[in-house]
């Protein structure tokens, strides 16, 4: 057998809803030497890293830190670590993402209610109250950006409506953060999640957190003693404390939280590598200025949003409640649809998105986030698609995605 060959990945723009073409300052982060996970350096890199996030979520949380794994393994270290079993949580649906909040909070045991609109559109604030009166939940469950439907969810309300009725406010901010608004203290939000491989402009691997000071009480109390899992519950059950032990053990935040904090506890070996281009990403964001960042989200998805509509395609969904940084677009009549994104990505090296569930063979995701939320992925993005388009037979405006995103950056 002859050795395998090196890494050499092909050259790809990627226009879909994530990953995205990540920023070549984190990757030469990425590729700095490992130190111990102790030194003084490391230990004050995870510090600095815990401030940079603390800007990026716009919160004074002290718990703000890194949880190793995607962004879906931060969603469940929330949720395992929030819910005990049989707590009422309420989650509102409008896309597949939160149809993954159900199943991985059923998981948790939890009594799951649900608050569903059609895809397309978004939740409105009062169906969340009357919810919430109706099933009084310990917890509300929510995606703010679902890129399976594009639409970004308003939050201010929501976190207003948790508040009046005492009740804990978790959101999975994995797809938007960065590139739309997002105000984790003035929406009064108890837990954030994200992934750096949507706006950040990074990697999958590494899940950026944020856990209000109510949250962390409420996570610590569930803390297991170090002798293990069975003797915890007995001890508590001797105690008389009612809470149950978190069934995870990497994905338990209490120990996650004494690992970040200034006691240091040994948890696990931080992701180094992973530590660099987290921290990186935040650190572009944070010199880039977030309302700019999400200005140049927003820039960019209003051309790609022009654009598409230029060429003559239909926009899925309430534009008005839409995502800056993807645009779903319906897929025109007699094109199928996978073979014009296998020969775009062929012949162009541009990749963009199919979706899922009632969607699937539907639409079309086409992003402009992170490194990627740029003029030149857009027009060069246009350009290609109306050739692929044209090669299937679809009828285009000619030259009329071009045109109409360069109307958007002329004004």
């Amino acid at each position: 057998m002859s050795p395998a060959p090196p890494i050499d990945p092909p050259a790809r723009l990627l226009m879909g809803p994530g990953p995205i073409t990540a920023d070549p300052r984190v990757l030469r982060a990425m590729s700095a030497q490992l130190v111990g996970q102790y030194d003084p350096w490391m230990t004050a890199t995870m510090t600095e890293t815990m401030g940079l996030y603390r800007e990026v979520f716009r919160t004074t949380n002290e718990q703000t830190f890194l949880v190793d794994g995607t962004s879906r393994a931060g969603i469940e270290a929330a949720l395992v670590s929030l819910l005990e079993p049989g707590q009422v949580v309420l989650v509102p649906v409008f896309g597949r993402f939160g149809h993954l909040l159900v199943e991985i909070a059923t998981r948790c045991g939890a009594q799951v209610h649900t608050v569903e609109v059609p895809w397309g559109e978004v939740v409105p604030a009062e169906m969340v109250e009357e919810a919430i009166l109706r099933v009084r939940p310990s917890l509300v469950a929510c995606v703010q950006g679902d890129t399976s439907t594009t639409m970004c969810q308003p939050l201010a309300e929501i976190g207003e409506v948790c508040r009046r009725h005492d009740v804990m406010l978790y959101v999975d901010a994995t797809a938007s953060l960065g590139g739309n608004a997002f105000e984790t203290d003035a929406w009064g939000v108890d837990v954030v999640t994200a992934g750096l491989q949507k706006c950040l402009g990074g990697p999958s691997g590494s899940a950026p957190i944020t856990i209000s000071p109510a949250a962390a009480a409420r996570i610590d109390a569930r803390k297991v003693v170090e002798a293990g899992i069975r003797e915890a519950a007995d001890d508590d059950a001797e105690a008389g404390n009612d809470h149950a032990v978190i069934r995870s053990n990497y994905l338990d935040l209490a120990q996650v939280m004494d690992y970040w904090g200034p006691r240091r506890l040994n948890h696990h070996t931080e992701a180094t590598t992973m530590l660099y281009g987290a921290r990186e990403c935040a650190r572009l964001l944070v010199a880039e200025g977030l309302d700019a960042a999400v200005e140049r989200h927003r820039l960019h998805g209003a051309a790609m949003l022009a654009g598409v509509r230029g060429l003559g395609l239909t926009v899925f969904g309430d534009v008005a409640h839409k995502m800056h940084n993807v645009v779903a677009v319906e897929i025109p009549d007699g094109i199928d649809g996978d073979a014009a994104r296998s020969a775009l990505l062929t012949e162009f090296g541009i990749e963009i998105g199919t979706s899922f569930g009632p969607l699937h063979g539907r639409v079309w995701r086409i992003g402009t986030m992170g490194y990627n939320a740029r003029t030149d992925a857009v027009l060069t993005t246009l350009a290609c698609l109306e050739q692929v388009l044209r090669a299937g037979g679809a009828e285009v405006v000619a030259g009329g995605g071009v045109a109409a995103a360069r109307e958007v950056y002329a004004a």
